[in-house]
């Protein structure tokens, strides 16, 4: 059905995984500087959106009790500001937020999420989203637009500026937490480096395939893993668990404390995931896979 003539519109929020992640500077203002390879997972948050006689909010899932439910939420910054642009035609509306990432866990959960709410509201007020709906991701954060994307992208500056990728294999993923909160600004700040190599330079270089793609990978980093690692030191047990998996790569995503293991087949990575959540019952553990480019 054509989301403008829908009553409910809902979009997956998908788990946001950096492959990469280099931190190249601090500017003035106190942003830091990055070059991050970021790819999306078909595992993720669920945002869906109603006709309603009144606004209204609710959130589901495993993670619920974690999220805020007033306007701190981004999903309800980004109605706000959507319903700003618009006007009129923005009629009140029931947002769910089924949420099955962890909060504060590297896998950019808020700013999918509200990635995913700008989605459905375009779509049930019968907006063109384009330009504004990125003019208003920049606003609620910088991941935002990198979200509002949801396909394998370089982003750079702040995370801003972004160049989507041709075509990458479907990488078959493990992610895991030990089920700890970091927040973003406590791990820059605990930083040793805040100028740090470039990646690699991506013209011309394979992606398409797993082995050059890991080949890649191989020569890059997240430069925040180790500045997590001294708030949380469990991060590192969770990287030793996914490389004892048979993880051809593990590595943190984002500032954490969430960490992949890219597996070579989807069964392999549903073994590696059930073996984990055998010995740790207590973790989030999740075998995907990323969404097709």
């Amino acid at each position: 059905m054509d989301a403008t003539l829908a009553s409910t519109v809902e979009f997956l929020a998908p788990a946001k995984i950096n492959l990469a992640l280099h931190v190249t500077g601090r500017r003035e203002d106190g942003y830091h500087e990055i070059e991050t390879l970021v790819v999306f997972t078909a595992f993720g948050d669920r945002v869906s959106a109603s006709k309603a006689e009144r606004d209204s909010f609710e959130v589901t899932g495993p993670f619920a009790r974690d999220v805020p439910l007033d306007k701190a939420n981004l999903v309800l910054m980004a109605r706000d500001r959507l319903r700003e642009e618009i006007g009129g035609r923005a009629h009140p509306v029931a947002i769910t937020l089924e949420k099955n990432l962890p909060v504060a866990s590297g896998v950019g959960g808020g700013s999918s999420d509200a990635a995913a709410a700008l989605r459905a509201l375009a779509g049930l007020w019968g907006m063109d989203g384009g330009a504004a709906l990125a003019r208003i991701g920049v606003a609620l954060g910088a991941d935002v637009p990198m979200c509002l994307s949801a396909r394998p992208l370089i982003a750079r500056g702040i995370g801003e500026r972004i160049e989507g990728l041709g075509r990458m294999p479907r990488l078959s993923l493990v992610l895991a937490n030990p089920m700890l909160a970091l927040a973003t600004p406590a791990v820059f700040a605990a930083l040793k480096s805040r100028s740090n190599p470039p990646m690699p330079a991506i013209a011309g270089t394979d992606l398409a395939h797993l082995a050059s793609l890991l080949s890649y990978l191989g020569n890059t980093r997240n430069d925040l893993e180790a500045a997590a690692a001294q708030i949380a030191p469990d991060t590192r047990e969770v990287l030793a668990s996914l490389w004892d998996a048979g993880a051809p790569l593990a590595r943190m995503s984002g500032s954490g404390a969430t960490c992949f293991g890219i597996f070579e087949t989807p069964k392999a990575a549903a073994a590696a995931a059930a073996a984990i959540r055998e010995r740790r019952p207590a973790w989030f553990v999740a075998a995907t896979e990323t969404c097709a480019a």
